[in-house]
């Protein structure tokens, strides 16, 4: 298994490269760029295209600088039109291209379900596999400065409902360029979805390309007494608790999902069966969320490993508020998780 261990501090990163001067530090936001940068020198049926990919800020970061190196041709600013820019993209993708669409957020995709849902996702399914859609949108989600109610959703459960969709969620920077570059040469439509909170986690990331599985969890921290499965930014929540918990002499295997469709069932269920109890971390709301699909199948799978109910932190079912002070509130942190964990083990 590949060294991917994220350091928030900048500093403690710092000291583990002492020790270890082979270690190499890249921020969530440029390991993305990175990805983005080798596509493009790679692969000429590669191109970027979305709203503000070519301003200097380049969408916070991860397409910083491409616009000048490679051209308007190979990345483009787009108008304010979702759906038909959508619609663009995947006939892009229907000839033989690999589109990377980007929005700065997720919100924004909802102008554009009906090319997502109606049609990338369900070409290949019409003409029996004789057609591919490699079509990766990239969308972000996540509380910012305040962006309240139709600026920091957390959509991703709405599209792990679509047949035909691919639902990718990196935790780490490490795999926020492995997955991304899988995504692109998958030859079905994958929602590619970061948090924002992650942008300025720092962690290995190899220099060269390469690409990490869709499909598959892994395991961030071994443990025998609970599983905490989480996605995005949750996987720092949970390892944050993680280390809180063992002090109390509480060992949590923790999951991180990596793709939430095609789902891990295999993980999961493996390490509900070894440890009888299991946490599930969602950015999403609660009612309706990703967490119920995961709540679901072990349910129906491993019930009988069970030793206690599965609890699941998650949003609480209202519109994400602009007050400061309602976000801390609205938010779930690794104190959340702690408490879900205790409830079950005490």
């Amino acid at each position: 298994m590949p060294w991917t261990k994220v350091y928030e501090d900048r500093s403690e990163f710092a000291a583990a490269v002492k020790k270890d001067p082979n270690l190499r530090g890249l921020t969530y936001r440029d390991a993305i760029l990175e990805a983005s940068t080798q596509l493009l020198e790679h692969d000429k049926d590669f191109f970027i295209l979305g709203e503000g990919v070519d301003d200097p800020g380049g969408v916070f970061g991860t397409t910083k600088g491409l616009a000048d190196r490679f051209g308007d041709k190979r990345v483009m600013d787009t108008p304010l039109a979702e759906n038909g820019v959508t619609g663009i993209a995947m006939g892009a993708a229907l000839t033989g291209l690999r589109p990377l669409l980007v929005h700065m957020r997720v919100d924004f995709m909802t102008l554009s379900l009906d090319q997502i849902a109606n049609h990338a996702a369900k070409w290949g399914y019409m003409f029996a596999g004789a057609v591919k859609v490699p079509l990766t949108i990239r969308a972000i989600i996540g509380r910012g400065w305040g962006s309240a109610a139709q600026h920091s959703q957390c959509l991703q459960a709405m599209f792990t409902s679509v047949p035909g969709l691919k639902v990718v969620m990196p935790a780490t920077p490490y795999d926020a360029k492995g997955l991304l570059t899988a995504s692109v040469y998958d030859d079905n439509p994958v929602i590619f979805i970061e948090h924002r909170a992650l942008y300025e986690q720092i962690g290995h990331v190899p220099e060269e390309p390469y690409k990490v599985e869709l499909g598959k969890a892994i395991v961030r921290q071994k443990g025998s007494d609970v599983t905490i499965v989480a996605s995005s930014q949750m996987v720092t929540e949970a390892m944050k608790a993680g280390r809180q918990l063992k002090n109390d002499g509480i060992e949590c295997e923790i999951i991180d999902l990596r793709t939430l469709k095609p789902m891990d069932r295999v993980t999961i269920l493996g390490s509900v069966n070894k440890t009888g109890r299991l946490v599930i971390a969602d950015n999403g709301w609660k009612e309706g969320g990703y967490s119920a699909s995961v709540s679901a199948i072990v349910s129906e799978e491993a019930f009988s490993a069970l030793k206690a109910p599965i609890q699941r932190v998650a949003l609480p079912n209202v519109p994400t508020p602009a007050s400061h002070v309602l976000e801390a509130a609205y938010y779930k942190s690794y104190i959340d998780i702690i408490e879900a964990v205790k409830r079950i083990t005490g």
